[in-house]
């Protein structure tokens, strides 16, 4: 008897409308290159063929979305959408207080302005940039306390986002529970390749913070992401759904941060969602100062409308799927190809581990940044650096030495099909085949803060 054939993946979409794509010549792909400094983030988007510098922002809204735009209420206070985007936050992720802002990074400026004190310890699962930043300007130090298997391309470990229980107790047992005003926990970890934290371990560390004192601030960016990889992987959520799933790991935490230019499938906007009133009331004033009205935060109404739709959409079960599959159909190709990549396949996006890629190149010859510049001359594909330059300078002014040296491909939602993936595997096997013959790159212009947005760079002879 014949098995059954087994019924491949799809998006769960149509497309309405199209947007043209310039295709370029390798020497017009170098000179744009060169003017940018070989930083991705410097060139122009018209010279770009497939965007995977990031999945901020970049994702296609739906006709649900549109449609709300043009209900938008435009009132300085008070407006309408605030109040369905309030409505629609607590009912799928259940936090009780909201506040509009910009994007992520104005929600943790605020968040860090009310929770953090000078010489407070800030432990997380694994650093963020911008979040990073904002604990250190705001007087805070980081800690990391992620699992050891998280900083380890190879490891196979199904839950690299955990947090490590013994590290967060020294830290503790170190500098006392008063002087860490909260555990940040990310869902999805960015940094170190898209990694979900199990619920087990979250339930734990909520044990932990409880007993001590200390609250958990969820960054909450890709935590339909998280979701769908707890369904897939962790014992008894494999019936549940992703709206479940992702309303639980809420449950475990004290409030949260979110750029919905990522889950939540809009082009602008995030929150501060919290459940202290004091914190909460705090930081309304200081959104006044910082954003705007605290019933719009630096938003218009048409925005806060689509995050309304775009946060309900995203915990479709179907959506994420798809969502996560065209990612591990990009990982499976490259891995076919021998490309060294991080393991197991992440969440937004796949993750060229560069230290293996070009091993003749020290950290200091930048070798994730040399990648992700020799890409797109190959064609025109634009990812980004997550190493050396990324993780930036100590508050001393030495150089971060992180153990991963990554170029990250991100997809944006809803925006590439897979015929696009096949290209943009092709062209990393292209430049994997003359990995030996890249030389590395040296830094000729530096900016103070987040250097990896505007740092520039030259070849080495």
């Amino acid at each position: 008897m014949k098995q059954p054939i087994k019924h491949s993946w799809a998006e769960p979409y149509k497309m309405k409308m199209v947007e043209l794509l310039k295709m370029t010549s390798r020497p017009q792909r170098l000179k744009a290159i060169k003017e940018a400094g070989y930083n991705t983030f410097l060139l122009k988007s018209e010279d770009v063929y497939i965007d995977l510098l990031t999945d901020s922002g970049t994702s296609a809204m739906s006709d649900r979305q549109w449609a709300g735009m043009m209900m938008g209420d435009e009132a300085y206070a008070g407006s309408r959408n605030f109040f369905r985007l309030e409505k629609a936050i607590q009912k799928f992720y259940g936090y009780k207080y909201i506040i509009p802002t910009h994007q992520g990074r104005g929600a943790e400026n605020i968040l860090s302005k009310v929770l953090i004190k000078k010489g407070d310890i800030v432990p997380g699962n694994m650093y963020f940039t911008t979040t990073r930043l904002h604990q250190e300007l705001a007087g805070g130090t980081f800690a990391d306390v992620i699992i050891d298997e998280a900083h380890d391309p190879e490891s196979e470990h199904p839950f690299k986002g955990n947090v490590d229980l013994q590290k967060l107790e020294a830290l503790v047992k170190k500098h006392g529970a008063k002087r860490i005003p909260y555990v940040c926990i990310a869902t999805n970890v960015n940094m170190a390749g898209g990694q979900p934290i199990s619920i087990k371990n979250l339930k734990e560390v909520r044990a932990y913070t409880k007993k001590h004192g200390i609250k958990i601030i969820h960054d909450m960016t890709r935590v339909a992401e998280n979701a769908y990889f707890i369904q897939q992987r962790e014992k008894g959520y494999e019936k549940k759904s992703i709206r479940e799933i992702v309303f639980e790991i809420c449950s475990y935490t004290d409030g949260a941060t979110m750029s919905a230019k990522k889950d939540a499938l809009v082009n602008i906007g995030g929150f501060l969602a919290i459940n202290d009133w004091d914190a909460f009331e705090e930081a309304r004033n200081l959104v006044v100062v910082y954003e705007g009205l605290h019933t719009y935060g630096g938003l218009a109404g048409r925005d806060m409308e689509a995050m309304a739709i775009g946060i309900e959409e995203s915990v479709n079960d179907n959506h994420i799927r798809a969502r996560v599959g065209q990612i591990e159909y990009l990982g499976h190709k490259m891995t076919e190809f021998g490309i060294p990549i991080v393991k197991p396949i992440g969440g937004h996006g796949i993750f060229v581990d560069a230290k293996q890629f070009l091993p003749h190149l020290s950290q200091d010859e930048y070798p994730a940044q040399t990648l992700a510049a020799e890409i797109y001359i190959d064609s025109g594909v634009r990812t980004m650096e997550r190493g050396i330059v990324s993780a930036g300078r100590k508050p001393n002014g030495e150089n971060y030495y992180p153990k991963l040296e990554l170029v990250r491909f991100t997809i944006p939602r809803r925006v590439y099909t897979q015929a696009h993936m096949d290209v943009i595997a092709e062209s990393a096997y292209n430049v994997f085949r003359k990995r030996k013959s890249i030389k590395g790159l040296k830094m000729i212009y530096e900016p103070k803060y987040l250097r990896f947005f505007q740092a520039k760079f030259e070849k080495l002879k």
